[in-house]
């Protein structure tokens, strides 16, 4: 099997098969810290850099693991990226580290960083691997960038901690406070999912319909 281009990963992971919208992965994350856009970012460039490097360490060794020990190795090399980015959070970001709680450490079990460790890394080069993880990160980072885009002002008022409302939409009582819960993500992932699909469906429907004859092509 010949080895996919840079612009294809990226298509794919992006767009035509991306983690969360198509694939249904890194869910409870999903749920958990996109309440605040700062907390959002972080975590998901984490994801990003830990699914790259683990899939690029994974690539590169992949022809001295023997297939029986790969699961052991795979959780070792993201297991490692992991703690190092939990050591330079609570290093440079303590209060972001504080507020992400156990969900940094959870990426060790997240679906994206095991299925792409798992299916891609072992199959190809190190650089198309490392690339494919990186652009599965910004899939996910896609969705949850959105969703903490439409959740944060809604619960607190502001985007990145920067108000957006005057001072008395809080005071008020004029936020949404389901905004802030874990309910209200299930929905609205529920809801970029299905405006998602639809579009899919109506491109793909848009591309097998069979094209009107040219006035010229007929008699």
């Amino acid at each position: 099997m010949s080895t996919p281009t840079f612009k294809q990963v990226t298509r794919e992971n992006l767009n035509l098969n991306n983690p969360v919208l198509v694939q249904v992965l890194g869910i409870c994350s999903t749920l958990a810290v996109t309440n605040k856009v700062i907390n959002t970012l972080i975590m998901t460039v984490g994801v990003s850099l830990v699914t790259a490097f683990a899939s690029y360490t994974l690539s590169w060794i992949r022809h001295l693991i023997a297939r029986r020990v790969r699961m052991i190795f795979q959780v070792l090399a993201i297991t490692f990226y992991v703690v190092l980015l939990q050591l330079i959070l609570n290093a440079f970001v303590p209060e972001v580290a504080r507020s992400l709680g156990p969900y940094v450490g959870l990426i060790i079990t997240n679906c994206i960083v095991m299925g792409r460790t798992e299916t891609f890394a072992p199959a190809n080069p190190p650089l198309i691997s490392w690339w494919d993880g990186f652009t599965s990160g910004l899939g996910y980072m896609l969705v949850l960038g959105t969703m903490s885009l439409i959740r944060e002002p809604l619960a607190f008022g502001t985007i990145a901690d920067i108000p957006i409302f005057p001072p008395e939409y809080v005071a008020s009582g004029n936020n949404w406070t389901i905004a802030i819960m874990a309910p209200s993500a299930f929905f609205l992932v529920a809801i970029i999912i299905w405006v998602f699909k639809t579009r899919a469906l109506k491109v793909e429907a848009a591309a097998k319909a069979p094209k009107p004859a040219t006035a010229g092509g007929t008699k």
